[in-house]
């Protein structure tokens, strides 16, 4: 393959970077984050090596779910900003080689949404059927609420019009009528805005819900439209507007139904998934200090078409998900990453960041980056990964990793000038308060967790293979290690990976390279000569390689 096709599929080969503007960097310190000043780190996140930046809502809400709950699709909260801060956001990371992408929400609005307003003030509103509503009483439908304990039913009774109206998520946030065709010249006409103001493309916020008709038998109400067609149709219009706009889409379900959002093997509706699957495998495998559940949920990835992409990630703004394990399985993780009930959430996840998971074990912390960056697919890190940030236990649900951006050791760990009580979010405390785990004092540190992911980062946009190739797990005799193989045509890595404590030597059998084919090691120094084709690979407990192989005339510089 060529380097300039890699190029051309630029999701690919990107690295993602999720951030949210009120947590990110307070610029007129009024205790929020602002566009102003996500717009002064884009140096930060370009020296890091970022090429997409994410950013999570920033629009008007009514604050009842961090943002989510939005009352204006076309607006800018003005406590970060206006348009035009945004517009000088994105023309600033244009010229730092960052792409941006914005979560784009059209599954729900807020209850405070001027349509809702209107369409709860009377049954002949002409924004009535921009929702779902129902006449007769629902029966019991706690099962399919998203936030157990905080939800009993995905139908609320509306006394205004002594109707119930459907909501998969909060209360406070009714479901769209994507079944109605104004509702989806909105979508349209919404994403157009944005994707004029420079946009590389959407985040697309719970993917599935917006195209679940509802099923209930005594409602008559179904979606009159194929909901493939209408991805497709959405990714046709993304395309004619932006050439290399991407759909990267929230689709936490089996992979027979992910398979079906790409549109099967020959693509055409969401342009990346994250790997919701391959991620909670991660984490029992390292529980078990064992392999096996990852490589068998990666090997089970369904095939996708060349311009398709996963997206892998370790950590999101939302609970840590377990809830594609099996019951037993799940425990096992909660028992070795949370175990207090407090860690948990929903009865289905965790609401800790890694590096407390692992008990701040940095050879356990470094080997789980480095295997997120090997794997096959687009890596995605949600902000303070890179430094090691903790989460703050004291805030309620998801808020719990959703803490203030630490930038220097000093108050506010540098992110607001505010007083502490005018915070947006308190920061943690303890062994991951921002004077421990902090950006200034890690940045010039070539032994800080910084500087090891700026080196992830910069080999992994060195070696397309990695994007480009589908996984080739490689045989060898020990459980807790992991060894794959990554080929693009020309190019070839090997990457090994030790989950276990125990030291070992892996021997792998490469007999298809040619003679004369030597191993270049991409995170240390070193070259190893094949000897006919085999090698023995030696890692320290929780030990990593990335081992390039480089055949007789490859004139890639290491």
């Amino acid at each position: 393959m060529r380097m300039s096709q890699a190029a051309d599929v630029w999701w690919k080969t990107a690295v993602v970077y999720c951030a949210d503007v009120q947590t990110f960097l307070d610029s007129d310190g009024d205790g929020h984050g602002d566009l102003a000043g996500m717009a002064s780190r884009i140096d930060y996140l370009a020296d890091l090596g970022i090429t997409c930046l994410w950013l999570m809502p920033f629009y008007p809400s009514a604050g009842r779910d961090d943002g989510y709950d939005i009352t204006d699709f076309y607006g800018v909260d003005g406590r970060y900003g206006s348009h035009g801060d945004f517009v000088e956001l994105v023309r600033t990371a244009h010229n730092r080689g960052i792409r941006v992408i914005v979560d784009f929400v059209m599954n729900h609005t807020s209850e405070k949404h001027p349509w809702f307003r209107s369409a709860r003030s009377s049954k002949s509103s002409r924004f009535r059927d921009y929702y779902v509503w129902r006449d007769t009483t629902p029966p019991d439908t706690s099962s399919q609420v998203v936030f157990p304990g905080e939800e009993d039913s995905i139908w609320e009774f509306d006394e205004r019009t002594g109707e119930y109206y459907l909501h998969h998520f909060y209360k406070s946030q009714p479901d769209l009528n994507i079944g109605n065709p104004e509702v989806r010249d909105e979508i349209a006409k919404t994403m157009g805005f944005w994707l004029e103001l420079g946009l590389a493309g959407f985040r697309v916020d719970a993917v599935p819900f917006m195209f679940t008709p509802d099923k209930l038998p005594d409602v008559e109400h179904e979606f009159a439209f194929d909901p493939h067609m209408y991805l497709r149709h959405l990714r046709s219009y993304l395309s004619r507007r932006v050439g290399d706009g991407i759909l990267l889409g929230e689709v936490n379900v089996p992979h027979e139904e992910q398979a079906k959002f790409f549109g099967g093997e020959q693509g055409g509706e969401l342009t990346m998934q994250f790997d919701f699957i391959g991620m909670q495998a991660f984490y029992l495998a390292m529980a078990r200090q064992d392999a096996t559940p990852l490589v068998e949920a990666l090997h089970a990835r369904p095939k996708v078409d060349p311009d398709s992409q996963w997206a892998t990630f370790l950590r999101n703004h939302d609970e840590l998900t377990l809830d594609k394990l099996s019951d037993e399985e799940r425990a096992e993780v909660f028992a070795a990453f949370g175990p207090e009930p407090e860690m948990q959430l929903y009865g289905r996840g965790l609401r800790r960041r890694l590096p407390p998971m692992l008990g701040g074990d940095q050879r356990r912390i470094r080997m789980a980056y480095s295997l997120l960056f090997s794997t096959p697919g687009t890596p995605v890190l949600f902000y303070g990964e890179e430094i090691g940030m903790g989460d703050n236990p004291d805030l309620p649900e998801r808020l719990a990793v959703r803490t203030p951006m630490q930038w220097t050791p000093d108050a506010n760990g540098g992110f607001s000038t505010a007083p502490p009580r005018k915070l947006a979010r308190p920061l943690p405390e303890g062994a991951y308060a921002a004077r421990y785990v902090n950006v200034a004092d890690q940045r010039n540190d070539p032994d800080s967790l910084l500087s090891f992911m700026r080196q992830l980062i910069h080999r992994y946009r060195q070696s397309p293979e990695l994007g480009w190739s589908e996984f080739h797990p490689l045989e060898q005799p020990h459980a807790a290690v992991l060894a794959h193989l990554c080929r693009a045509d020309e190019w070839a890595m090997v990457a090994v990976h030790n989950l276990g404590s125990e030291p070992c030597t892996v021997p792998l059998d490469l007999s298809w390279t040619e003679p004369g084919t030597v191993l270049v090691d991409l995170l240390q120094e070193g070259r190893t000569e094949l000897e006919e084709g085999q090698v023995e690979v030696k890692l320290e407990g929780y030990g990593y390689r990335w081992l390039r192989v480089s055949a007789p005339g490859d004139r890639r510089i290491a």
